[in-house]
């Protein structure tokens, strides 16, 4: 009797144990990790995933929503080596990157990581610089900025995401040298990513800003911040139509910037097929269509192997171009 009843007991153990189990691998968050403070472009990364994931075609049954998670620190740096060290297998987690992020490699600014430490799941949007002050400043026009420049740089201080090669200071620096300003010469404050930028900007702690279209399109809406300049090739649509581009103004640049998510690179192949998958289907609704749209992104869409290739190939431009720059550690 005593040891029908310890059996007993031990299948019911046994059952609840394979019930905690279940119920944990269940639980398990699907998370996707901004690697910058909030308010800025890996932000929105992460929620138009969020909120694409609940579109009906691409949702799975019983699925925990996507939480969004913020680990800050040298402009993505330290969710890189986070994955890349301790972070490995893990399927359910994503991590956004950017166009910086690639010039982040590129430059060396991630250590000693290659293109290859990473599996790169899928490019959703792509963004576009921008230059923007406040809506109180006396600069209306571009020109009206870079004039004031050429007098006295120094006196003008502009906020930018990462330090002197990041992409935000490449386009304000691309616009000077076509001003015959020296971009030597202007007046930096390097911070943590286009959140904590246009917080300094409203704060008054910087009079410029050179970041991204999709960040200020989440900035101007109580009219506080003005944007002087679109760095694409034609007027964006949406929120940020009235905006003139650089090309309007005079000046011939241009910055594009993909935004995407990678995974760890242990993950395995099942998970990883199956996160191209979902993210094709999605890519491929109207309703996303209109979800990135919403967010100030323009579309561009690559997954999987493909993806791989474009960032390779990227990377190894964005590095060429900052050897001649004189850029690479």
């Amino acid at each position: 009797m005593h040891s029908a009843i310890t059996r007993i007991y031990a299948i019911g153990a046994l059952s609840a144990l394979s019930a905690s189990l279940t119920l944990g691998a269940q639980a398990a968050p699907l998370q996707c990790v901004a690697p910058a403070k909030p308010g800025g472009g890996m932000a929105l990364t992460c929620k138009l995933i969020q909120k694409g994931l609940q579109i009906p075609a691409v949702a799975e049954p019983q699925e925990n929503p996507l939480k969004i998670s913020y680990l800050p620190g040298g402009i993505g740096a330290v969710a890189w080596n986070s994955i890349v060290t301790q972070r490995r297998a893990e399927a359910d987690t994503l991590v956004a990157f950017s166009g910086g992020s690639l010039m982040n490699l590129a430059q060396g600014k991630y250590g000693d990581a290659d293109v290859s430490n990473v599996r790169w799941v899928a490019a959703i949007g792509v963004d576009y610089g921008m230059i923007a002050v406040r809506n109180d400043s006396p600069y209306k026009t571009l020109r009206d900025l870079l004039d004031a420049l050429k007098k006295n740089p120094s006196k003008i201080t502009i906020g930018a995401a990462g330090t002197v090669g990041s992409q935000d200071w490449l386009k304000i620096s691309m616009l000077a040298k076509q001003s015959r300003i020296d971009p030597k010469d202007l007046r930096f404050v390097a911070l943590e990513g286009g959140g904590e930028a246009f917080t300094a900007l409203r704060a008054g702690h910087v009079q410029v800003v050179s970041g991204d279209a999709s960040e200020a399109t989440l900035h101007t809406l109580d009219g506080e911040i003005r944007i002087l300049a679109i760095l694409s090739e034609r007027r964006l649509p949406g929120a940020l139509a009235a905006v003139p581009t650089a090309h309007e103004q005079g000046l011939a640049v241009s910055w594009p910037i993909i935004r995407g998510v990678y995974v760890g690179p242990e993950v395995s192949d099942a998970a990883y097929k199956r996160w191209v998958g979902r993210f094709d289907a999605m890519m491929a609704t109207p309703e996303f269509d209109r979800l990135r749209a919403a967010t100030g992104l323009s579309p561009f869409a690559m997954s999987g192997e493909k993806l791989t290739v474009y960032i390779k190939k990227t990377v190894e431009d964005y590095r060429k171009q900052s050897d001649q720059l004189g850029l690479i550690r």
